[in-house]
C-alpha cells in the first residue's frame, strides 16, 4: 500500500466552513475507518490510533496539521450528512452487486441501543437496512425514529436501491399491499411473512394448509453443535386456493408458502409454523425453503456482528448524526474485514489488523 492515494472518502460532502478547517475530511474518515477495522470503537480510540500510527498514516494521508483530536472526530461525525457517507458504502459494493443475476435482498431494522438513553419519550434510533444475502453486503439504509414508522420508510428505502431482477424478503411488518405492488413495479419479486397484522390473509392461509391437498413440498435437515432441526416447506399456487376477494386485494401473489420447523436442543423439542406469500411464480419448494432460511442472514451476519464484533450497543455517541455515521463506518469496516479469505474469525481479523499494518493494508485494498 506504499504511496497509495486514498480516494475512498473523497466524494463525501464536507459540512464544515471552507477555509476554517485544520484537517481534511477524507483524512478524518480514513483514520476513523482504520480505527474501527483495528479493534477501536469510538472517537477517543480514533485519536489514540492516529497518534500511535502517525508515521504510517503519513504515507497515505496529507495530515496538514497532524492528527485530529477526539473532539474533532466527534464534531465531524455529528455534523456529517449520513446520506453522503452512505454513498461510499454503496459504491464500494455496487460493481459486485451488478454482477449478480438474481440478488436476494433482505429488508430488516435494527435498534442502536447506545443512542437511546433512558429518558421520557425517547424511543431509540432504528436503522432500516437492505442486505444482500450470500454476498454479505449492506447496500442501503434508512434512519427511522420510531419502530412504528418502519412501514412508511420501507418504500423509501426500496426506492433508493436497485432491486431489478431481485427477490426481496421482508418480515411481517412489510406485508403491505402498497409495498408488494412497489416491489413488482420496480421489477423484482417478493417473499413476505404473513402474521396477524394481515388477519384475513393469515387466517385463510392457515385454513388452506390445514385442509387443502399440498401441491409441492421439500424438507431440509440440519445438525450442528447438539442442535437438530428440520424445516418442511409446503407450497401451493395462490390462484388455486385463495378466495377471490383476497386475490383482488393482493393481485401480485403467485404462490403461498407454509414452513414448519422442528428443533431439538439437548432433547428439548420446539416447533414453529410460519406463513408467507410470494410473487415468484417459478420458484420451487426447495428454493423457497433456502430463501426463507437465508432471510435470517441479516441477523446473523450483520446485526449480530455489529453488536458483538464491534460492540455497537456499548457505544455512547448519542448526539447529532454521530450514531448513524458510526453505524455506516462499522458496516464499511465489516465489509472490508470480510474480504480476507483466511480462517480467522472476524473478531480475530480486527485484532490482527491492529498489530500488523501489512494485514490492514491488504484489507483496505481488497475489493468487496
Amino acid at each position: 500500500m506504499e504511496n497509495y492515494k486514498i480516494t475512498i472518502f473523497d466524494s463525501v460532502d464536507d459540512p464544515r466552513v471552507e477555509g476554517r478547517c485544520l484537517h481534511k475530511l477524507s483524512d478524518i474518515l480514513f483514520i476513523a475507518c482504520c480505527t474501527l477495522i483495528s479493534n477501536g470503537e469510538d472517537c477517543i480510540d480514533m485519536e489514540e490510533y492516529g497518534c500511535a500510527n502517525q508515521e504510517w498514516l503519513f504515507n497515505y494521508l496529507e495530515l496538514p496539521n497532524g492528527i485530529p483530536t477526539h473532539d474533532t472526530f466527534n464534531r465531524v461525525l455529528q455534523k456529517l450528512s449520513p446520506k453522503s457517507l452512505e454513498e461510499v458504502l454503496y459504491s464500494q459494493g455496487i460493481d459486485l452487486v451488478r454482477q449478480i443475476a438474481e440478488k436476494h435482498i433482505i429488508i430488516d431494522g435494527k435498534k442502536i441501543k447506545g443512542a437511546s438513553p433512558k429518558s421520557r419519550g425517547n424511543k431509540g434510533l432504528y436503522i432500516l437496512n437492505a442486505w444482500v444475502s450470500g454476498q454479505n453486503l449492506c447496500i442501503g439504509q434508512k434512519r427511522i425514529e420510531d419502530k412504528t414508522n418502519e412501514i412508511k420508510e420501507i418504500p423509501n428505502l426500496l426506492q433508493k436501491i436497485d432491486i431489478q431482477s431481485s427477490i426481496v424478503s421482508i418480515d411481517a411488518i412489510g406485508c403491505q399491499k402498497k409495498i408488494s405492488k412497489q416491489i413488482k413495479g420496480q421489477g423484482a419479486d417478493y417473499i413476505l411473512s404473513v402474521k396477524d397484522n394481515q388477519k384475513n390473509l393469515h387466517e385463510e392461509l392457515q385454513e388452506i394448509f390445514k385442509y387443502a391437498k399440498i401441491e409441492e413440498q421439500a424438507i431440509e435437515y440440519e445438525k450442528d453443535h447438539g442442535r437438530v432441526e428440520s424445516r418442511e416447506c409446503l407450497v401451493m399456487k395462490a390462484k388455486n386456493h385463495l378466495s377471490p376477494l383476497l386475490i383482488q386485494d393482493w393481485p401480485t401473489i403467485e404462490q403461498i408458502i407454509h414452513v414448519k420447523s422442528v428443533r431439538i436442543i439437548k432433547n428439548v423439542e420446539s416447533k414453529s409454523s410460519r406463513y408467507y406469500i410470494s410473487s415468484a411464480a417459478n420458484k420451487t419448494a426447495k428454493e423457497f425453503n433456502k430463501l426463507i432460511r437465508s432471510h435470517w442472514s441479516i441477523e446473523n451476519q450483520l446485526h449480530w456482528h455489529l453488536d458483538v464484533t464491534f460492540n455497537e450497543d456499548d457505544c455512547r455517541h448519542r448526539t447529532g448524526h454521530a450514531p448513524e455515521n458510526l453505524n455506516i463506518l462499522r458496516k464499511l469496516a465489516l465489509a472490508k474485514i470480510r474480504t480476507q479469505s483466511d480462517k480467522k474469525s472476524l473478531k480475530k481479523r480486527r485484532y490482527r489488523a491492529s498489530l500488523d499494518k501489512n494485514y490492514l493494508a491488504q484489507l483496505l485494498l481488497n475489493k468487496f
